[in-house]
């Protein structure tokens, strides 16, 4: 998953960066307003964390920039501000959540969890860059060219890849997910079933959308 941290404090920003990353989210981060406006409405992102008292202006402005061209894109405020006004506020501009500082990265974890299965519940949609995948009727989409019904085993296969956007996934981990644990681990199974995807997502001439990491797996690139 990819998540936009928008954080002028480098302290605060190292420890949510450093911690995402351990949990195989790719980040990136903005310390100014205009930054986050500018990365959070032109680069696909999953999520945005977002403090409100940055140096060139208000988080509050950046939410509402970044609203009005993603409306669908999960925002967690993290902010030392914490009356009950000032989270009312923001969760009525539009925000999907609000921690309040110093706070336990478990449980920025857990809120970053419980807003991306939100999200892709509401939208009923995964995106990374121009690939799409419609959880309800299970179409996949790569921009205006690529349109494909996917049978079941192919659909999981890419769902699970999507959900881990970015991050190494193992055969073993793969077999895990979609198969089931047990699963012969010999198998090339997974093999087989990426070149599947590949066969009916990617354009001649560009990048596999499924990236083999050789000697570890695959990934979808971010």
């Amino acid at each position: 998953m990819r998540v936009l941290v928008v954080e002028d404090e480098d302290s605060i920003a190292s420890f949510v960066v450093k911690g995402l990353t351990a949990e195989g989210h790719t980040v990136e981060r903005a310390s100014t307003a205009a930054d986050g406006i500018g990365l959070g409405t032109t680069f696909d992102f999953d999520l945005v964390l977002l403090d409100l008292m940055l140096p060139d202006g208000n988080g509050i402005d950046v939410l509402r920039q970044i609203r009005a061209v993603r409306p669908e894109l999960p925002v967690i405020i993290v902010s030392a501000l914490g009356e009950t006004d000032d989270k009312v506020d923001l969760l009525d501009a539009g925000a999907d959540d609000y921690l309040v500082k110093p706070f336990a990265f478990a449980e920025l974890a857990a809120r970053v969890r419980a807003a991306t299965r939100q999200g892709a519940a509401a939208s009923g949609e995964l995106r990374v860059g121009d690939l799409t995948l419609n959880t309800r009727t299970r179409v996949a989409h790569r921009g205006d060219d690529i349109h494909v019904d996917l049978p079941s085993r192919e659909y999981v296969l890419l769902e699970y890849l999507m959900r881990h956007v970015g991050q190494v996934l193992t055969r073993q981990q793969l077999l895990d997910a979609v198969w089931g644990i047990g699963f012969d681990s010999g198998s090339n199974v997974v093999d087989v079933y990426v070149s599947y995807l590949r066969r009916k997502l990617d354009r001649p001439d560009e990048p596999s959308v499924i990236e083999t990491i050789r000697g570890a797996g695959y990934r979808v690139r971010a």
